[in-house]
Parts: C-alpha cells; structure tokens; sequence
C-alpha cells in the first residue's frame, strides 16, 4: 500500500493522475496547507521541505518515503514498469522533461499564479505579476513547440512526461494566460484531459478546493505573510 499525502492542487495532480494511471492501491492523507498540516513533524519527517505530495511506499521493506513530485513519478513509473520508455536515450528525455517542468514551467506559472489569485490587491498588477505571467507564456511556448509534429511530448507514447506537465497547463486559462496561439499544446491538453485516469486523478479530494480567498491567518502559513 501506498501513503499519498496530497492536496487538490496542480502539484498535487501530478501525482493522482500517476497512481490513477497505474491502478494500483493508494491511501490518500489530505495535508491542509490552508491550516498549516504540511508543518507537523511527522510530516517533516517524510517531507523535509514542507511541500506536498509525498508518498510512503509500504509494500517496500522497510517503507520507503519519497518527496518532490517529478522524484516520485519516476520511482512510480521504475517500480511498475509504466509509462517510462526502457529505451535509455528516450529515458533520458523523459528525465529532461521532469526536470524541466519541476525547474521551470512548475516554479513559473506557481508564481504566476500566486500573484494572479493571491497577491495583495496593489501588488496584482505590477512587475512580479508581469514577470511570472511572462515566463509562464514562456514556458507554454516551449511545451508548444516541443509538440509540433508529435503526439506526446517524449516519443511515440503517453509517459510521466506528459502526466507532469499536464496540471498546470490544464489551468492556464482560469489563470488568464491564453492559448490560442499555441494549437499543438491545445490538441495534446485536450488528448490528456479526455483520459478517464486523469479526470479521477484531478478529481480527487475536489470539495477541498479553495472556494474563496484565503483568510489573514491562512496567508500566514500559505506564504508567510498577511494580506
């Protein structure tokens, strides 16, 4: 058995979408990070950077915890033999792409997205919000391109490449960054997005979606601050 500790969040469906994919038997452990769960030592001890998702793998002697997404795809994707080519140059590419996303689209658009939803109101419209939602468009170009001409992102199948990149595209338009020039990354999202897997994965825990702004004290432990 798998622990899952997660949160409905686009980090977070990285890996839902994976453990979906695979069918394999999963605990989901909601960590609050509206109510500062990510910050209890038990979970320190598995996630050292307070950041979900992270997983306890237990059918592993003795269990085996992983933290930081694109680790615990590709330790997914080895240990049951899915979704990562055995080709060693495509393996390497898929690798490129984990760390491409966990390096550049991830950061980028997160931080778009904090001044997008979150960010004082003054602070919405000025140079880190200009700065993020380029690099964010940036980033949609890059993925774009890469799609021209193929299916998937890394050879000729669907991989943990495509599952890792997918979330954040997925809400790129509820964040205002548009697509339209982009119709290869359009098609691919779309070809994701129809899988039933990755409707559970996104699914999962969706009534504890944030329905509104967070509060003074959840902006504390969200980001450090108060609004």
């Amino acid at each position: 058995m798998i622990d899952f500790y997660y949160w409905p969040t686009p980090n977070g469906w990285k890996v839902s979408i994976l453990l979906e994919e695979l069918g394999v038997d999963y605990n989901t452990i909601f960590v609050n990070i509206g109510q500062g769960d990510q910050f209890k030592p038990d979970f320190l001890k598995i996630s050292p950077n307070n950041r979900m998702p992270a997983i306890v793998d237990h059918d592993a002697d003795p269990a085996v915890p992983i933290f930081e997404s694109g680790a615990i795809m590709f330790y997914l994707a080895q240990k049951y033999g899915q979704f990562l080519p055995s080709d060693p140059l495509l393996q390497k590419e898929v690798l490129e792409w984990l760390f491409w996303q966990t390096g550049n689209q991830g950061p980028m658009m997160g931080q778009h997205s904090h001044f997008f939803n979150y960010a004082p109101e003054e602070e919405r419209q000025g140079y880190g919000r200009k700065r993020y939602e380029a690099e964010s468009m940036r980033c949609l170009s890059v993925l774009n391109t890469r799609l021209e001409g193929r299916d998937w992102i890394v050879g000729d199948a669907y991989s943990i490449a495509d599952m890792i990149n997918f979330p954040w595209v997925l809400i790129a338009k509820a964040m205002q960054l548009p697509l339209d020039d982009y119709p290869h990354l359009v098609r691919w999202r779309q070809a994701v997005k129809e899988r039933p897997a990755v409707q559970r994965g996104v699914a999962l825990g969706k009534d504890n979606r944030r329905q509104r702004p967070p509060t003074d004290e959840e902006r504390k432990i969200l980001f450090g601050q108060k609004g």
